[in-house]
This record gives C-alpha cells, structure tokens and sequence, in this order.
C-alpha cells in the first residue's frame, strides 16, 4: 500500500477547512439527497462525501457505510485530493497503490473508486464526492460530467453554510 503524500499546500487547505465549520457535524439531508442520487445515478453501493483532515477522511453523507471515519493513511481519497481532475480506480487489485490496501483486502472490498475532488474557488481540494464498488467498474464521458456536476453541487452546498434543509 503507498499512503499518499500530503498536498503543498497543506497548512492552508486545513485551514480553509476547519473554517468551513463543518467537521463533526449532523448529517444533512442537502448533502445526503446528493449522496443518494449517485448511487442510483452511478448503480454503485457506496457513495461518500469525504472531508480530508490532518489524520482521517471524515463522511459528511454517506450511502452504503456504517463508519464515520477512516485513517487517512489507507484513504484512496488522500490519493485524489492530490488532482484536480476525477480519479478513478477501475480494479484496485491491480493499482499498485492500493491492492493490499485493508480497505481493499477486507471491508468494504473497494474495486472500483472514482473521487471527484471537492475544490474551493481558492484551489483547495477539501475532500471527494466518490463512488465506491466491490466489483471492477469504470465511468464514461457522459458519467464523468454528471459526476463533475454532483461535485461542484457539493461544494456549493459546503460553501452555502445558511442552508438547513
């Protein structure tokens, strides 16, 4: 497994997200109705909004997880919040990054990941819209838009801190 190296511009984009204020927070049904139409966009049984922090991905809505967090070391987000363009996985068995990652390895046995980067007009990538499956998976030209599209509703929803519906 290699864990991803942290971005240059580190300091700042942690504090661009802490000053979000949303870190550890309820779940919301802005985030979570996003959430739910990628996966039945994407037909995949996992879909995150992951937040990148100093030592974990934190889920702000997630669809097809129990957990709330993971360590960042093993996140294939850490990985995506390095490009500004949509990473995907299509076999993480077969990415020398990840095919003896423990998320790939054991649950939630990740196959497929697309992480579309959650970027801030100032250019800090604070986490991924992604898509999880268990099996090999790939998206295309007309997925990658509606999926850019999702992401920068995501953001604009990150960014829109008055709306609580």
């Amino acid at each position: 497994m290699i864990s991803a190296p942290k971005p240059e511009n580190e300091d700042k984009r942690l504090q661009a997200l802490r000053d979000l204020l949303i870190l550890d927070t309820s779940t919301e049904e802005r985030f979570d109705r996003i959430t739910q139409f990628a996966r039945f966009e994407f037909d995949v049984p996992i879909v995150l909004i992951s937040l990148i922090d100093e030592d974990r991905q934190w889920f702000k809505s997630t669809v097809g997880l129990d957990v709330c967090s993971t360590s960042r070391d093993i996140a294939f987000c850490s990985h995506a919040i390095l490009q500004d363009s949509i990473m995907m996985v299509e076999d993480a068995t077969k990415d020398a990054r990840f095919f003896d990652n423990p998320l790939v390895l054991s649950s939630p046995h990740i196959r497929f990941y697309a992480g579309a980067p959650l970027t801030l007009p100032t250019g800090e990538n604070l986490g991924t819209l992604c898509l999880i499956d268990q099996k090999p998976n790939t998206l295309d030209a007309l997925d990658l838009s509606i999926f850019s599209t999702l992401r920068n509703m995501v953001v604009a929803e990150l960014l829109n801190k008055n709306n609580d519906s």
